[in-house]
């Protein structure tokens, strides 16, 4: 009767689970969507969004090493930012995307060259 319970249990919790996963991949995930081109980039970096969040998502920029950057960057229009990296040092750095509409969240790496 236990392992029979148990069985039930697994299996509820597991078609939940699937079923979870199944709407969260239907609906996407806006923060993860983002193409970032060129990779490497020298002057500007463009942020392509699948999504029309482009207007409402928090950047955040860091440095490989994790130092906070501030960085020039505008809004193109609901699906696209361009990001000013032309004084960057070269290297690798970040970008922290947050959605707050949708709670989506994701981190971008690109090459300066």
């Amino acid at each position: 009767m236990k392992t029979t319970l148990l069985a039930l249990i697994v299996l509820i919790g597991s078609q939940a689970l699937a079923q979870n996963h199944d709407e969260a991949f239907r609906a996407g995930d806006p923060a993860k969507s983002a193409q970032v081109y060129p990779n490497p980039a020298t002057d500007y970096l463009t942020l392509k969004f699948e999504f029309p969040i482009a207007k409402t998502v928090k950047l955040e920029f860091h440095s490989i090493i994790g130092t906070t950057l501030e960085l020039e960057h505008e809004v193109i229009d609901d699906f696209e930012i361009k990001v000013k990296v032309k004084d960057l040092s070269t290297g690798y750095y970040l970008i922290g995307v947050h959605d707050a509409p949708s709670g989506s969240r994701a981190m971008h790496k690109f090459l300066k060259r």
